[in-house]
């Protein structure tokens, strides 16, 4: 079950009854089992991450190794050790196609990337199990629509790669899941974050950093069509401050096709899919080491 979200501005989930928290191979349970065009999707997909993608996965790796080696260079075995880092995903409707593509293939390198560096690792996604609010929408009509209900949509929230983990290989069949063309659906940006830090302050290690990667601002038809327009994007600004003000945990944004540097006070941009990977070792290396 993913928590409820309390704010000073008035955010609020209506109910958090169907929100859902899973690991990758538990999507089914959620989703139900993909039907076959889905599927025939999905193993094209795969099939074009393991090999349409082969000549750009290794220049990427090489451009890793090169960061990895300034890393160490800047930063004790101790730092790094005591470093931990997590790549939050955006897996809206939006991200469909050359977006999760890329976006799969990119965590699959990143995660090998900081593990050989002796780090801790993190991949998360977010989403909704649902269009048009799910079953919270449905709870809310039930009872008779009441006024300024909060976030109406079902919450669904995937480990891909947990901290305990620390297999470096690449080609993980977790990532696959993150090409199944049933999941990207809504992004309600704030509560993610929130889950997402919420995993990281549990961990031992002192220096953690979180990165989101999206492509857009925070959307949910069903919560903006009954609270203000700018709700969600309202509720992103105060989760990203909070954090900011805390200190426990240094918090940096992806934006692929968008600027994200309005929500965030450490941004990267890039216009197109294929640049994520080298813009994201960037990013990782500027965070880990200032």
């Amino acid at each position: 079950m993913v928590s409820s979200s309390e704010s000073a501005t008035g955010y609020r989930a209506y109910t958090t009854k169907f929100d859902r928290q899973v690991r990758a191979n538990q999507i089914d349970t959620v989703l139900g089992s993909l039907r076959q065009s889905h599927q025939i999707a999905l193993d094209a997909a795969w099939e074009a991450l393991q090999t349409d993608l082969l000549p750009w996965r290794t220049s990427l790796h090489l451009l890793a190794a090169e960061a990895s080696l300034r890393i160490r260079s800047a930063l004790t075995d101790g730092e790094r050790h005591d470093t931990v880092v997590s790549l939050l995903f955006d897996q809206s409707g939006s991200m469909r196609g050359q977006k999760m593509l890329f976006a799969a293939a990119t965590a699959d390198v990143m995660q090998e990337f900081l593990l050989t560096l002796g780090m801790t690792c993190e991949v998360l996604g977010f989403t909704t199990s649902q269009w048009r609010g799910g079953r919270s929408r449905n709870r809310w009509n039930w009872r008779f629509r009441p006024n300024n209900p909060g976030r109406l949509n079902d919450l669904l929230h995937v480990v891909y790669q947990d901290a305990g983990d620390r297999r470096a290989s690449t080609g993980k069949w977790e990532y696959r899941q993150m090409l199944r063309p049933d999941l990207p659906k809504e992004n309600i940006d704030g509560e993610a974050i929130q889950w997402a830090a919420k995993r990281l302050l549990t961990l031992p290690n002192k220096r953690k950093i979180l990165i989101v990667l999206s492509d857009g601002a925070p959307v949910d038809d069903a919560t903006l069509t009954v609270n203000p327009p700018d709700y969600l994007a309202e509720h992103l600004c105060e989760v990203v401050e909070d954090m900011v003000a805390d200190g426990n945990i240094r918090i940096a944004a992806m934006g692929i096709g968008y600027q994200t540097h309005l929500f965030y006070p450490t941004s990267s941009y890039v216009e197109t899919p294929s640049e994520l990977g080298p813009a994201l070792i960037e990013l990782i290396e500027q965070m880990v080491t200032n």
